[in-house]
């Protein structure tokens, strides 16, 4: 153990002297598919719940292809898959994109967690109590206002308990980032234990920072509830 921490904790925790590593680089996954995710769920979860079968239709087919394979599967065709077709490879653009790891990774991230996300969204405003919607339309609300002023704040605040699920899980995916060779946690604990051959006390302090976040977590959405949530409780 001791041995491990005296070479490898600051790759475990940010640096390896050039790039960001370990729990630096995991953060930084996280963040970006989540706030990719979030953003890009919004409307689409409103699309989700869409009485016309041509707006659904396209988003639930989404929805169900990601929700309905393997994040793992998901990286492996961002990362090779798409760029082994000639047509990817002959535009500038989509060509720099796709040899770069980190633009995958971040890419199959965001679209998976944007799938749960607005799976998640979508059941919140089915779930709205009919009272709350008619009493906006009575006060004149109507089309995008409805959704931006009533909807979706309150659907957002319900969605609370089950999308702090939902970032934890993505938390936990994360780990299959060192196939693309991104240097992650896992990926420094894989790299600490091929130099040490100290199996236990490498993967064991990767299940630490991983419990550690994990906590973090929980804790912050924990406070979020209790604030937004208040008016769900009982009244005193």
């Amino acid at each position: 153990m001791i041995e491990i921490l005296q070479d490898y904790w600051r790759p475990f925790l940010y640096s390896d002297g050039q790039n960001i590593t370990g729990l630096a680089m995991t953060l930084w996954l996280l963040s970006a598919a989540l706030l990719f995710g979030f953003v890009v769920s919004i409307p689409l979860s409103i699309a989700r719940v869409s009485p016309r079968p041509y707006v659904r239709w396209p988003v639930q087919f989404y929805t169900y292809l990601f929700r309905g394979t393997p994040l793992y599967i998901q990286l492996l065709i961002c990362y090779t898959g798409i760029y082994s077709i000639a047509a990817v490879r002959e535009q500038p653009v989509l060509n720099a994109f796709f040899r770069d790891a980190m633009n995958c990774t971040i890419l199959a991230f965001a679209l998976n967690t944007c799938a749960y996300t607005t799976e998640i969204f979508a059941g919140a405003i089915r779930s709205m109590n009919h009272g709350e919607v008619e009493a906006a339309k009575a006060y004149g609300l109507r089309g995008w206002k409805l959704y931006a002023y009533v909807i979706m704040p309150s659907a957002l605040r319900r969605s609370l308990p089950f999308y702090s699920n939902e970032v934890i899980l993505m938390l936990h995916s994360t780990t299959v980032a060192f196939t693309a060779t991104i240097p992650d946690i896992l990926k420094v604990a894989r790299d600490a234990n091929s130099a040490t051959f100290l199996t236990f006390q490498s993967y064991g302090i990767a299940a630490v920072i991983y419990l550690c976040i994990t906590f973090t977590v929980v804790g912050l959405f924990r406070l979020a509830e209790r604030r937004w949530l208040a008016f769900l409780g009982p009244a005193h």
